[in-house]
């Protein structure tokens, strides 16, 4: 509260937390002491004004407002004006709020604007240039089977093969057209909602619909991811690069990639032999095997379970185990977890080409390791990974 000629008469608790002041220094103190410097002398001739034609109303109306703490600290505010009249004399009282965390919310909900956008101009790009390349390889596939069948003595194993091609080509066309719809769709559907929900002022859902939109396209950048490595194995051109790497600082990175996509509660648990970290290994084939490991123990476990991961030595041999606690696979299907495409029975709703665990046997074998498991229907799955570390 401020009287005619703008000394503070007045202030409740939470201006004191707001500003720095203890009360009795607020009562030293005009309104103009709480403002940055450069807004003094103006505010001088408003409050002068105000006080001849007082009226209840906001202040600064699609202006930014900016208050003055003891610390010299400066924050945003929204101010509200109200006067009522105390022994015949005029008194101004004036609400503050502190924004500042509505503030950090728009700005962050512009970044993630800007981001939608570069994320969804790169995926364009990325489906157009991965359409372009799986387009060609099936018309590559197309041109062999041509081929084959103009051999006489190829004849029977020519039409195995074109069979074969076909079921795959067939099982690609239906994978890639719901894998790609469904998060294209809730891209466009969030997209929409975004900007609702901005327009209304309701942030929490909007932050919530970024994340949604986040989510679907780093799930179409694995599907691609996926495809591109297959290729890539068919044809033969996965080169073996070895370097050596510190091994426990190396899933720790991943577990920070995949961080993102853990469900609520879900949590990674890390544990390795801290003799000697140092191994020689392929980096590059290394984080696809364990990125697949990981994020398939995530998304195939309920919310709030531990995931284990632990690393050993034995006999020139690094042993890496991925734990969970999820879905498990049924016995009668554990002989098909590695083939092309093959999806367990109860993988339900959950997303996936059925790619994951082919790609990931093949880039281990390349390893010249070896990838085996154990799993309980319905009490979770582990996968252990040994390879030659020198």
């Amino acid at each position: 509260m401020v009287d005619e000629s703008g000394e503070i008469i007045s202030v409740n608790p939470a201006a004191e937390m707001m500003f720095g002041y203890k009360i009795d220094e607020f009562r030293s103190l005009t309104l103009e002491n709480l403002l940055p410097q450069r807004y003094r002398g103006g505010h001088l001739l408003k409050r002068n004004n105000y006080m001849v034609h007082p009226e209840p109303r906001k202040m600064g109306i699609g202006q930014d407002l900016a208050a003055l703490r003891k610390d010299g600290t400066e924050f945003p505010v929204e101010i509200s004006l109200s006067y009522t009249k105390m022994e015949g004399k005029l008194v101004v009282m004036a609400f503050i709020s502190d924004i500042t965390q509505r503030k950090k919310t728009q700005e962050a909900l512009k970044q993630s604007e800007e981001q939608l956008i570069i994320y969804a101009a790169e995926l364009e790009q990325k489906v157009q240039a991965r359409t372009r390349a799986l387009n060609k390889s099936i018309i590559k596939l197309e041109e062999e089977i041509l081929e084959r069948k103009k051999a006489e003595e190829d004849v029977l194993r020519s039409l195995d093969r074109e069979r074969e091609l076909n079921e795959l080509k067939t099982k690609f066309v239906s994978i890639a057209s719901h894998e790609f719809r469904t998060p294209l769709s809730t891209v466009m559907s969030s997209a929409a909602l975004v900007k609702k929900y901005k327009d209304i002022g309701e942030f929490d859902k909007v932050d919530k619909h970024v994340e949604r939109i986040k989510s679907s396209v780093n799930h179409l950048t694995q599907i691609l991811n996926d495809f591109l490595s297959l290729g890539k194995l068919e044809e033969g051109k996965v080169d073996i690069l070895k370097e050596k790497i510190d091994l426990e600082a190396f899933i720790r990175e991943i577990h920070e990639d995949v961080r993102a996509s853990l469900k609520e509660g879900q949590q990674i648990i890390i544990q390795c032999d801290r003799e000697d970290n140092q191994i020689i290994t392929d980096s590059r084939i290394l984080r696809n095997i364990m990125f697949n490991l990981i994020s398939n123990a995530c998304k195939y476990s309920a919310l709030d379970k531990k995931i284990f991961i632990s690393c050993s030595r034995n006999h020139g041999q690094i042993m890496i185990t991925v734990s969970d606690e999820g879905i498990g696979i049924p016995k009668e299907e554990q002989r098909h977890l590695f083939e092309r495409f093959f999806r367990a029975s109860n993988a339900g709703n959950v997303q996936g080409t059925g790619l994951g665990l082919n790609i990931v046997k093949r880039y281990v074998e390349l390893l010249n390791g070896t990838i085996t498991f154990t799993s309980e229907y319905g009490k979770g799955s582990t996968f252990f990974v040994e390879i030659p570390i020198e």
